[in-house]
């Protein structure tokens, strides 16, 4: 049975920090792509980062390029999702996904094969 369980989320004033991490359980880790996804009250879910399998190749979209990073560590079954310079638009429920295939990227929520059930993120002064 895989499980993804993502932590780290929480109430943080905008320029602050945090770490997401996702830890995933029931799958060969190393043969998944891992994206993160958020959703806020009353939009569609949308996506925020990936990285393939090896960890070589990432993507992000455009408003967090530059402040989001996204890395693994497939010794410990954990991707992360480290965001500064947080603002209150990036103000969402945080989802962590699985996507079988080692290469490459993948960029849409029909990609991906399993989902957490996300960790809260608010950003307000």
């Amino acid at each position: 049975q895989v499980q993804l369980v993502e932590s780290g989320g929480g109430l943080v004033q905008p320029g602050d920090s945090l770490r997401l991490s996702c830890a995933a359980s029931g799958l060969t880790f190393t043969s998944y792509r891992m994206g993160w996804f958020r959703q806020a009250p009353g939009k569609e879910r949308e996506f925020v980062a990936a990285i393939s399998g090896t960890g070589a190749t990432t993507s992000f979209r455009d408003s967090v390029r530059g402040r989001f990073t996204i890395s693994r560590n497939n010794a410990k079954n954990t991707v992360y999702l480290q965001m500064n310079s947080l603002k209150p638009d990036d103000t969402a429920v945080y989802i962590c996904a699985a996507d079988f295939g080692r290469r490459g990227v993948a960029l849409g929520a029909d990609d991906y094969d399993y989902w957490g059930q996300g960790t809260q993120v608010t950003v307000s002064s």
